[in-house]
């Protein structure tokens, strides 16, 4: 039985393993689906968010090793939701997310 949280959670005070929990959690309650572009986390993330130009050099060297990340405000420091990586690169450096 997995471990639920009561969601949003505070990503800073959330360890390594509770943000995988968290994660995987927002995945179930999501319905599998990506916050962001609403596609399979299974697969590939929206066509649209896909052509998108990413400038790489501008995330950590491990950022797409997971292909599932854990989406947060960087303001409330609130997660959000479950999201690819490209959609999370994608937030971040298009929508300041």
């Amino acid at each position: 039985m997995a471990m639920d949280f009561k969601l949003p959670v505070l990503y800073s005070r959330a360890d390594p393993k509770q943000r995988r929990l968290v994660r995987e959690q927002y995945v179930r309650e999501q319905g599998g689906l990506c916050y962001w572009c609403k596609q399979p986390l299974t697969g590939p993330a929206a066509e649209d968010v896909r052509k998108k130009k990413i400038n790489w050099r501008l995330f950590p060297p491990g950022f797409r090793k997971h292909p599932v990340h854990l989406q947060h405000d960087h303001s409330s420091d609130l997660t959000e939701g479950a999201v690819h990586a490209i959609c999370n690169a994608v937030m971040w450096q298009y929508h300041g997310r």
